[in-house]
């Protein structure tokens, strides 16, 4: 192990047993009347276990090989990594990868099935809004009653009370029972309090999205100053834009194993990339399409697109798009024209590009077979998802034209490097641009 890791996980696994309740209106005697069939089950598990290891054929014995039981779940499997002090690490993944298992495990919540995790220093976790406090205690005593259990002192909360009430903007309803507060309210100040405790690690889940704009901008500020000043923060959450600009380093998480760590945009184009279907990319159009309409033989003979440079229709904000499109036409076609046309979920037209329009001569003498290629090296469109058309025509007509060819994927990223997303409400391309600003100073007051 590293000297410098704060962190250390070794061998770490969680396994759940699927479908496994507790029956909490048992008494004492029925829950002690259930214990024969209580072992009697875990015998026959076991059994079936050593029966299904023997023979090592069919679903069994794959279970068997891969330590698994279809009665049990492996949210973690041998997770094994090394977390410097100082670093700011996002964690990544679809749903049910894994990312909050694990963080409740580093924050001594849930016992892990296999392995361990040391760390070395205090840990403040934030999982769930207002973990920890109690609906019917006012604000004030929720302060000092989730401090507590984060381990704070007495003397601390009360030399960082101004400050956390601060933050968390609850001035007014200090003295108000919880449960009143709205949502927004108590993961502020449930927020607050684990910001300012100053821990060696922070832990965070994707708790701070449930926030408005202005509360989730100062929440990354927060642990940015903690990140500044040294200490170790975990981060779970799926905007991409706040995780490129907020984290150094990135770990992809798939099916509770770890696919890949290191720099967190390499792991979030590895992310991007694994999420998406690979076929997807490369499609060949010489098959029968219902919406495929002008022209026979048709022109077109595949499409092929890449998202920053990998075989993938999900590119980011800023990133690029390359398209492929082979062509086969039995005969020269004069004044030949090419059309790609992306257009919004509403199917209004965003953008057009087009080889006849910006540099025709390269269509000039063309043969009868080839690849045209167009690559966009930025993209200036907001998130989303949008549709591409392709179409090639004469003179005179169209030859060929496929109205929805696929579907391309836009993920977020923060293009201006100021941990703010852009949305739908900011339009539907951005365009860099250059600011200047100049303060005149107010005269001076006149004397009477």
């Amino acid at each position: 192990m590293s000297r410098d890791a704060i962190i250390e996980i070794e061998g770490l696994g969680k396994r759940y047993r699927l479908g496994e309740s507790v029956d909490m209106t048992r008494n004492f005697r029925e829950t002690l009347m259930s214990l024969p069939g209580y072992f009697k089950r875990k015998a026959a598990e076991k059994l079936a276990r050593a029966r299904a290891a023997e023979g090592g054929a069919g679903a069994g014995g794959a279970a068997a090989e891969n330590g698994e039981s279809p009665a049990y779940l492996w949210a973690l499997r041998d997770i094994n990594l090394n977390i410097a002090e100082g670093d700011v690490v996002g964690i990544i993944g679809r749903n049910g990868a894994g990312k909050s298992t694990m963080l409740k495990i580093l924050s001594r919540i849930t016992q892990p099935t296999t392995g361990r995790a040391k760390i070395h220093g205090r840990l403040s976790a934030l999982l769930e809004v207002g973990t920890g406090f109690h609906p019917e205690l006012t604000g004030r005593e929720n302060i000092f009653l989730n401090g507590a259990i984060l381990g704070m002192r007495k003397a601390e909360i009360e030399r960082k009370f101004d400050e956390i009430v601060a933050f968390a903007e609850t001035e007014k309803f200090l003295d108000t029972p919880v449960k009143r507060y709205s949502s927004g309210m108590r993961v502020r100040l449930a927020f607050a309090v684990a910001a300012h405790l100053e821990p060696e690690v922070l832990v965070v889940d994707e708790v701070i999205a449930v926030g408005d704009f202005e509360f989730q901008n100062k929440s990354v500020r927060r642990m940015q100053q903690l990140a500044q000043e040294g200490r170790t923060v975990l981060f779970v959450s799926h905007n991409l834009a706040i995780l490129r600009h907020f984290c150094r380093t990135g770990v992809l998480l798939e099916k509770g194993r770890i696919v890949h760590t290191g720099p967190i945009d390499d792991t979030i184009d590895h992310y991007l990339a694994r999420s998406h279907v690979a076929q997807h990319h490369d499609i060949d159009l010489r098959k029968p399409l219902d919406n495929r309409s002008a022209g026979s033989p048709p022109f077109f003979t595949a499409f092929r697109v890449f998202g920053n440079g990998r075989p993938s229709t999900i590119s980011t904000m800023g990133g690029s798009l390359d398209f492929e499109l082979d062509y086969d036409y039995p005969r020269p076609v004069d004044g030949l024209r090419v059309n790609i046309i992306v257009r919004d979920i509403n199917e209004q037209v965003v953008v057009q590009f087009s080889p006849s329009q910006q540099c025709p001569e390269k269509l000039v003498g063309s043969p009868t077979r080839g690849t045209i290629r167009c690559r966009v090296p930025w993209l200036n469109l907001i998130a989303g998802t949008y549709r591409v058309e392709i179409n090639a025509g004469d003179n005179e007509k169209d030859i060929d034209r496929i109205p929805e060819v696929c579907e391309i994927t836009l993920a977020e990223h923060d293009v201006f490097g100021t941990g703010k997303a852009l949305s739908r409400i900011h339009g539907m391309v951005y365009l860099p641009c250059e600011w200047q600003t100049s303060w005149e100073k107010s005269a001076a007051p006149s004397a009477r």
